[in-house]
């Protein structure tokens, strides 16, 4: 081992000691399942606002979103972030202090038992349909995390992808099955302030090995239409490529799914008081303008240090489309910074730690939802298998470790894109779970049959749009999300107005609840 890779290797080590050391001691305060799942709804502000955004910002953070700049430019990765951003907003405007009301209310610990209390479905369709979905898209989106991790070491150490992979999930999974809700909150906390820490320290070293600013400007705009916020560049060809207003609508439609993310709505339904929510609200809205703002123009300084000559180009010749290669960007640098003696090797590997956090922040919070899904919401409420604390507690950890092998199957190819898995999930999630929420919230009037067939509608569409209707190429090449989010919408109160008003009771509770929000 060479001393920078020692020098990695301790940065590492000691990041990944402080996350099990958190998850033990988050094991002491895990008495029940309510706690493993929701943490005793005792999140203070600042946790609730980090963690949420560090479970938000996976991977794609420091590897896909860099990777997609640096790859054909500004325009993609600049509209999706822009799309993030405001999302993130609205979300913790409209969404948080509701949601955290109306779980309180209804004692409701995960999503599909909100919606079953919300709408008092005693056949528990709702509910199983809700845990269904969930189990369908975390299982690629917690994937995602594990090839983030694997070409993380295989890139660093030239060591085995899928070892690398098989080693990083059972590190994750290990202080996650300990201490549960309260484990992954607390160490997201921590990987929010490692994640930020490792893209200012990379972005600051690429600007100067690259010549500085202007010679950053001068070098990316070289290339044809890469920062041009309605143009991408086009690698094979080395000309501009178009990108219509489709193209910017459906990239800023990602903030959609905001408001159908699991992982993310439980931090609001786990906070301590409603009240601190608006305090919660400003720091998250802050740290995700800075950190999308710093990984996008992270890829333009990226491809700066190519032009010039001073970092190897990462566009795979084979397939000069793929931003599979580009991802490794931050990898690629922390190796050079690396390489500057003993001192810059810990910085190095506190950077590849930050690429650690941006996959262990999002794969616990996930593996959380979807082994509630399973124990709570399909074994115990949907099939009535009544379960003891301690069985309940053995099954949840039990689909925890499942989800996380199947996860570990999807991701067997080194070659998988991490922006591109997300960007699946990301579509299912909110086409499922965010036109519902935002209805079941604010209009009174939305009932069980409107909220079924929504959620069926949404996650149907996401497949048909993906694999039938994109491939058509044109101007229906547009990201799955908006159409499928816009179908869900419509059905959802289609549906609801030609069926059964809801029971009294229900929109006494709907009224109350929309008085303390």
């Amino acid at each position: 081992m060479t001393t920078a890779q020692i020098g990695i290797v301790i940065s590492i080590f000691l990041y990944l000691a402080m996350m099990l050391l958190v998850g033990f001691v988050s094991s002491r305060e895990t008495n029940d399942v309510k706690d493993f799942y929701l943490g005793g709804r005792k999140l203070g502000p600042l946790v609730t606002a980090m963690s949420a955004e560090a479970s938000d910002m996976s991977s794609y953070l420091l590897m896909g979103v860099p990777g997609l700049a640096y790859l054909t430019g500004i325009a993609d990765a600049g509209w999706t972030a822009a799309g993030l951003i405001a999302g993130t907003y609205l979300n913790w405007l409209f969404t948080a202090k509701r949601l955290r009301n109306y779980t309180e209310k209804l004692d409701a610990i995960t999503i599909p038992d909100y919606f079953k209390k919300r709408f008092k479905d005693d056949s528990n369709i709702t509910l199983c349909i809700g845990a269904i979905f969930i189990l369908i898209f975390f299982v690629p989106y917690t994937a995602s995390g594990f090839s983030a991790c694997g070409k993380l070491f295989s890139s660093l150490f030239g060591i085995n992808y899928q070892l690398a992979m098989i080693v990083s999930a059972v590190i994750i999974v290990g202080y996650t099955t300990t201490g549960g809700f309260l484990a992954a909150s607390k160490t997201d906390f921590i990987q929010s302030i490692v994640m930020t820490l490792a893209l200012l320290f990379v972005l600051g070293y690429g600007i100067v090995t690259a010549g500085g600013l202007g010679a950053v400007i001068d070098n990316a705009g070289a290339l044809p239409g890469f920062l041009n916020i309605s143009a991408t560049y086009d690698n094979a060809a080395n000309a501009a490529a178009p990108y219509g207003i489709f193209n910017k609508i459906t990239m800023f439609c990602w903030g959609l799914g905001y408001f159908g993310m699991p992982h993310i709505l439980l931090r609001f339904m786990a906070t301590r008081k409603a009240s601190e929510l608006t305090l919660s609200r400003r720091i998250a809205s802050v740290w995700v303008l800075v950190s999308l703002g710093i990984a996008v123009f992270l890829g333009v300084v990226g491809r700066a240090m190519t032009q010039s000559g001073v970092l190897t180009s990462l566009v795979d010749p084979a397939n000069p489309g793929s931003s599979s290669t580009a991802e490794t960007l931050i990898v690629v640098l922390a190796q050079q910074i690396s390489e500057n003696g003993f001192f810059f090797a810990l910085i190095a590997g506190l950077v590849l730690a930050g690429i650690l956090a941006s996959t262990m922040s999002t794969a616990d919070s996930q593996l959380i939802a979807a082994s509630s899904a399973v124990s709570e919401n399909i074994v115990q409420e949907t099939i009535g298998i009544k379960l003891s604390e301690t069985a309940a507690m053995l099954t949840a950890r039990a689909t925890l470790i499942a989800v996380a092998i199947f996860g570990i199957l999807i991701a067997w190819n080194p070659n998988s894109s991490v922006f591109g898995i997300v960007s699946f999930a990301w579509a299912g999630f909110g086409a499922v779970f965010g036109p519902i929420m935002i209805l079941s919230l604010y209009w009174k009037r939305t009932n069980r049959a409107g909220a079924i067939a929504g959620m069926i509608s949404g996650g149907l569409m996401v497949f048909i749009w993906k694999y039938l209707v994109r491939p058509m190429g044109g101007v229906w090449d547009l990201y799955e999300l908006a159409p499928a989010f816009l179908v869900a919408i419509i059905v959802i109160v289609v549906v609801s107005l030609l069926t059964r008003e809801p029971e009294k009771e229900i929109i006494d509770k709907f009224d109350q609840v929309a008085k303390m929000s």
